[in-house]
């Protein structure tokens, strides 16, 4: 009954779909009441009424049935929440299931990735399985999925607080302060920061800490060459081959051909995210040549 049931929601899909838009696809056919419902609450329907193109990840009504007793109306009730959780089914661009299955990941309006995965013949992303695909629509392209996906829960400290808390960055916090930046990396962003530990500070030659914390300049410049403008991911860093700094014009040189490198220094630990950005490990601490830090 449910295949009948799948098949003629496909044919209603397929006549209609092309001359309405995402929304209006979702409420024809009947089966997306409560997707349509929380659109609704969220004021989304313009957004996803308009040019696009959108890929939606849509859950059925029997998907948000599976919820725990009361959650709907919590989140009918919480905006930001339930803003979060709908933008996380929304990818910006038509991606077509041919598409889809050649991904292992894709970034969603609401910032974060879901991950994709073949699993015995079948499409899944995140926990919920694709159970009809290629919906087209006047601005983008509806999948139907059996179960609500959920954002993972996002960090809520700065890069500065975290680099304080980690513990492994003693000597790196403590530049940051000498240098007044503490509370620029506490700032909105984003940045991406390749962070040198305790144990890259301590390859510099013996009495460079020093020197550097009494010359605020220079220490001012090395660490803003650690720093990147912008959310960069690991994925995102090896694309991109050089990566601009907040040092003056001078960018960081990515390099693939022996591990992951960044201007010579190793990347250990990648992708900490942060409220304000994001934190990969290093292992050497990067130093401008002379003439960049006069």
């Amino acid at each position: 009954m449910k295949k009948v049931l799948l098949a003629v929601m496909l044919i209603g899909f397929v006549m209609t779909g092309f001359s309405m838009n995402i929304v209006e696809t979702a409420v024809s056919a009947g089966s997306f009441n409560t997707l349509v419902a929380a659109v609704q609450a969220a004021g989304l329907v313009d957004a996803l009424s308009g040019e696009g193109p959108f890929t939606v990840f849509a859950p059925t009504d029997e998907a948000f049935a599976k919820l725990p007793e009361g959650t709907v109306e919590a989140l009918l009730n919480d905006i930001p929440t339930l803003t979060r959780i709908l933008t996380y089914h929304v990818v910006a661009g038509k991606y077509l299931s041919t598409d889809v299955v050649k991904l292992d990941s894709v970034k969603t309006l609401e910032g974060s990735e879901i991950q994709i995965k073949i699993m015995d013949g079948k499409v899944y992303v995140d926990n919920a399985m694709v159970s009809a695909v290629d919906i087209e629509t006047s601005n983008g392209v509806i999948h139907v999925i059996d179960s609500v996906i959920l954002p993972p829960e996002r960090e809520t400290r700065t890069i500065a607080e975290i680099a304080v808390e980690a513990g492994s960055f003693n000597t790196l916090v403590a530049a940051l302060q000498a240098a007044g930046l503490v509370e620029a990396l506490m700032g909105e962003g984003p940045f991406t920061v390749f962070a040198p530990t305790d144990e890259a500070f301590a390859k510099l030659p013996e009495g460079a800490i020093e020197g550097l914390l009494n010359d605020i300049p220079v220490l001012t410049n090395i660490l803003l060459y650690h720093v990147v403008p912008g959310y960069y991911l690991a994925a995102d860093v090896l694309k991109a081959g050089l990566l601009p700094t907040l040092f003056s014009d001078m960018t960081l040189k990515v390099d693939t051909s022996n591990g992951a490198r960044i201007q010579g220094s190793g990347i250990i630990a990648t992708d900490i995210l942060a409220a304000n950005g994001v934190i990969h490990v290093i292992d050497t601490v990067i130093i401008p040549n002379d003439d960049m830090c006069d």
